[in-house]
């Protein structure tokens, strides 16, 4: 007689990880724009600017003066209808307040956080990687910076694309009209800054990855 298989246990799957709380997503809104926020005086204090609506923000700053915080939360209204349609309302109204509140810090933090000489590599890579950092922290608690970053998100989330493949792409589009508006070396350091930020959203952020409610 052949001996008797001990049947192989059906693995259970993994229980789904518990919903964020309001007060979890405050703190991740919170950190997540304040890290940018900081990013942004580095992008300043190097002449350099970064991609999508906020990129476009830079651009009309740095060509007008117009003030930045100001022209990123303009800029950013066209997109809520998408978001709203498509992302659902909670994720709006979560997107709404971090623009709200990274537009704050544009106009606050420049004037509480003073650089002195900073080495302008030094600076692409540091803007970059907190820039990275805290989108993925507002795309872990259901939210964006708005604009292109609820397209992308969108396109990841129906069709599977990368979203840091794709945010790339639109980046380099903006960085490259910053040709007419800041130095030629500027933008160089722009486009290795959006590397950098990109790579850490293609790294961290993919579809079947950490994606909490």
């Amino acid at each position: 007689m052949k001996p008797t298989q001990a049947a192989t246990p059906t693995p259970r799957p993994a229980p789904a990880p518990p919903p964020h709380r309001w007060t979890d997503d405050a703190q991740g809104l919170f950190t997540g724009t304040l890290l940018v926020g900081v990013a942004t005086v580095l992008y300043r204090h190097a002449h350099m600017l970064t991609g999508g609506t906020f990129g476009v923000a830079f651009l009309l700053n740095y060509a007008t003066g117009w003030r930045l915080g100001l022209m990123f939360f303009l800029v950013n209204l066209p997109f809520y209808w998408l978001a709203w349609r498509r992302m659902g309302r909670a994720f709006t109204l979560k997107t709404l307040t971090a623009v709200t509140m990274l537009s704050l810090w544009s106009e606050l933090l420049p004037r509480w956080l003073q650089l002195g000489e900073v080495q302008p590599l030094l600076a692409a890579v540091l803007a970059g990687v907190l820039t990275g950092t805290g989108m993925l922290m507002l795309f872990r608690h259901r939210a964006s910076l708005g604009g292109f970053n609820v397209l992308v998100l969108y396109l990841q989330e129906t069709r599977g694309w990368s979203a840091g493949l794709l945010q790339m792409m639109l980046d380099a589009t903006i960085v490259v009209l910053a040709l007419f508006v800041v130095p030629w070396q500027a933008v160089l350091l722009s486009v290795f800054s959006a590397l950098v930020l990109n790579a850490v959203l293609a790294v961290n952020h993919r579809p079947g990855r950490y994606m909490a409610a």
